[in-house]
């Protein structure tokens, strides 16, 4: 599992588009965002990289934890 602390999310539609860009890269299984701790946690074989530069394409900050 790979934990991402994210920055500049600030409400429900921010969590979706997370989730959905991290969903939609290579190896990820599952991914689940929490708005409230500003982070998210990836299941699957997905390139930490790669699940950072999804959540910047989506305009937030993204960093491992």
């Amino acid at each position: 599992m790979t934990t991402l602390k994210i920055t500049g999310m600030t409400c429900g539609h921010c969590v979706k588009a997370v989730q959905q860009a991290l969903s939609d890269v290579p190896g990820v299984t599952r991914a689940e965002v929490d708005l409230q701790a500003r982070q998210a946690q990836v299941e699957g074989s997905a390139d930490v990289d790669a699940l950072i530069a999804a959540v910047q394409e989506e305009g937030y900050e993204a960093r491992a934890a």
